[in-house]
């Protein structure tokens, strides 16, 4: 019985960090004063949440205006069960909503409870969160009614918005295909394993679904070296958020022997300038107690001390 295609849980998680420039910059800061703002487009319409240039001369949005914390529901569909992340840990409304002053309409929560309390043209307002940073949470929801007419704004006194943090979370189950799965398997019994369409075809590391150039799928296993040579890299010097090496280091495309193309992976265990193309390098695994179906079992690449390849034997691989 042919073995069946691998499948795990994935989980794709990351706080996306992002600049807001200076119309989406305005809007967040108005929401942390407790204020909505649109703006106004060469046509004369009002845009709420403001986009960052005008829809029909594309210069940029600078003409602000404050408009209402009251709106109507222009249409909604019920979420009767809230998932992780949700603006709402019980059921309700995601509304598109028109508030008073703007011609266009933003997405939101409503929380109404029930479905026979929503209806087209029905009348909400904002749900101020109560610590507010400079972010669309900074509503926290919109309920049935009018305004309140105590609800005002309040100036911060803070300096405006430059950046926002949303957190992205994303489950899914991922089946890998046949080719992918006995690549995985290799790894997990510390080989690599590329694949090809039949003898003479060049073998793909990590194998595709189906040659590029012809549209067959590679079927036919290769085991490959796990040694090799740098075709191009680069040497990252700049830090960002995450980062687990510190650098400098090295991304390198690497070629393996018995491969006819190249795939990314980190070179160490040398300074960041000594590395060049040609150089011959080897895989270092981790522990193989720590082995998984994952590509993850190479901790990195390592110079192997041997003379560089020619150049002729990989100018076709850059």
């Amino acid at each position: 019985m042919a073995e069946q295609p691998l499948r795990a849980p994935l989980n794709l998680k990351f706080d996306y960090t992002r600049s807001v420039g200076p119309t989406i910059g305005a809007f967040v800061t108005a929401l942390r004063d407790r204020k909505v703002i649109g703006a106004r487009g060469s046509d004369g319409r009002i845009h709420v949440p403001p986009p960052e240039f005008d829809p029909s001369t594309h210069e940029p949005m600078t003409d602000f205006v404050d408009v209402s914390d009251t709106g109507t529901v222009v249409s909604w569909t019920w979420m009767p069960d809230p998932i992780d992340g949700q603006p709402l840990t019980h059921p309700f409304a995601w509304a598109l909503i028109k508030l008073d002053g703007a011609d266009t309409s933003i997405l939101h929560a409503v929380d109404a409870g029930s479905p026979d309390a929503m209806s087209t043209g029905m009348r909400v307002r904002v749900r101020w969160a109560d610590e507010r940073t400079g972010h669309i949470r900074d509503i926290a929801c919109f309920e049935p009614g009018e305004s309140d007419s105590a609800s005002t704004a309040t100036a911060s006194g803070g300096d405006p918005v430059t950046g926002i943090i949303t957190p992205v979370d994303l489950d899914y189950t991922h089946t890998a295909s046949f080719e992918e799965s006995f690549y995985l398997r290799g790894l997990a019994a510390g080989k690599v394993i590329g694949g090809r369409t039949g003898p003479g075809a060049k073998v793909y590391v990590p194998p595709r679904s189906a040659s590029p150039t012809e549209g067959i799928p590679t079927t036919e296993q290769v085991e490959v070296s796990d040694k090799g040579i740098v075709t191009t890299f680069c040497i990252v010097n700049v830090p960002f958020m995450g980062q687990q090496i510190k650098p400098p280091y090295v991304a390198a495309y690497v070629l393996l022997d018995g491969a006819d193309i190249p795939f990314l992976h980190l070179i160490l265990d040398c300074d960041a300038s000594e590395v060049r193309m040609g150089m011959r390098i080897e895989a270092v695994w981790k522990p193989k107690d720590e082995w998984e179906y994952s590509l993850k079992n190479i901790s990195h690449f390592r110079p192997t001390g041997e003379p560089d390849a020619d150049y002729d034997t990989y100018k076709h691989h850059l």
